[in-house]
């Protein structure tokens, strides 16, 4: 291998480690236990929290397994939840129990790679995903509709911020490039001893 194409395959390596360095691609997990459904989106009632998926992320795919329980006159299908950055300008709405215009107990699983939908989106400088649980058609009673039990998994791509000490394949990457410069500086300095003595 030519010295040239070794600082070429340095150079892409390099570029590699730097991307990895700052962007890096985690699965979030979220277990769900008898989390109530109340009234429509927005009502001070409903169940309403965060997940610290990092800065300036990207929620890129939703996985669940879920088991929706809707109480009567409620149905299934009424039961949704939204995902969305915390000043609400970004998000996802998702209805597990689309179709199902019934009450009772149903289960559900699947995935949902967000980036083909083309619904991916990203979160605030809070680094918060906010979760609120509603029902999409509010049946006018007091009380509980339904309840969530499952898992979410997000897909994040995060934004890291560089580590102040390399990983040990940045370092063999810098050790290697300054192999290099040593290597050529070697040979350039032959080169000119070489041209120095004719």
């Amino acid at each position: 291998m030519s010295l040239k194409t070794f600082k070429k395959l340095l150079v892409g390596l390099s570029f590699l480690a730097s991307a990895s360095a700052f962007a890096a691609p985690v699965s979030i997990t979220v277990d769900l236990f008898d989390i109530p459904s109340y009234g429509g989106l927005g009502d001070p009632d409903n169940f309403v929290g965060t997940v610290d998926v990092g800065a300036n992320s990207t929620i890129t795919s939703i996985a669940f397994d879920l088991t929706l329980t809707a109480l009567d006159p409620s149905y299934l299908s009424e039961m949704v939840v939204a995902f969305e950055s915390t000043d609400f300008a970004n998000g996802v709405f998702f209805t597990p129990g689309l179709g199902d215009e019934f009450p009772g107990s149903a289960s559900y699983s699947g995935f949902a790679d967000l980036v083909d939908l083309g619904l991916s989106f990203q979160v605030g400088t809070d680094g918060l995903l906010r979760v609120e649980f509603f029902e999409d058609w509010d049946d006018y009673f007091f009380g509980t509709d339904g309840f969530w039990n499952g898992s979410f998994t997000f897909g994040v791509d995060t934004i890291d911020a560089p580590s102040p000490v390399p990983e040990p394949a940045s370092a063999l990457l810098l050790a290697a490039g300054l192999a290099t410069m040593r290597y050529a500086g070697r040979r350039g300095a032959r080169k000119s001893a070489a041209t120095t003595m004719r």
